[in-house]
């Protein structure tokens, strides 16, 4: 009994310990709408190297970290690009791939100067057991119904 109630307490202060620094405890890998929400957390706030970690070998060309996040700064700052806000909706996982979509709303000096919504699909594949982001696509107004679910009123 005692060491079971040592065990609770080592276990509690741990959950503690790792709260007030800023560090969740890991149960495995994420889902691919956790995985997804970092990656556009992660650019939004330019932090490139942050979102690195959210996509797969193939999504990053085969470069390091290092030369990715130096090549979307580059696009971020030449393009004046700002992402203001995203909404993540449920994906559908079959077997090692994802979907998942969300609404960007952002805005660049190229191709999205007005800052329209755009309606966006991410492909998500499973690298060393995580989900990995493989994809993204711009989803056509035809198929939006069929991945974006009316919000209720």
């Amino acid at each position: 009994m005692r060491h079971v109630r040592k065990l609770k307490i080592v276990v509690a202060v741990s959950v503690l310990v790792s709260g007030a620094f800023g560090v969740a405890p890991s149960f495995g890998a994420s889902t691919p709408e956790e995985t997804v929400k970092s990656y556009l957390a992660a650019m939004k706030e330019e932090k490139f190297d942050e979102a690195y970690k959210q996509i797969s070998k193939g999504m990053a060309g085969n470069k390091d970290g290092e030369a990715w996040a130096k090549e979307q700064k580059y696009i971020f700052q030449t393009g004046e690009v700002k992402i203001f806000k995203y909404e993540v909706f449920p994906g559908k996982v079959e077997g090692e791939t994802a979907k998942v979509p969300n609404i960007l709303s952002s805005q660049d000096k190229f191709l999205n100067q007005l800052g329209a919504d755009e309606y966006e699909l991410y492909t998500l594949v499973k690298e060393n057991g995580e989900w990995k982001i493989d994809q993204q696509e711009i989803v056509e107004k035809s198929e939006q119904s069929k991945w974006f679910t009316k919000k209720a009123s």
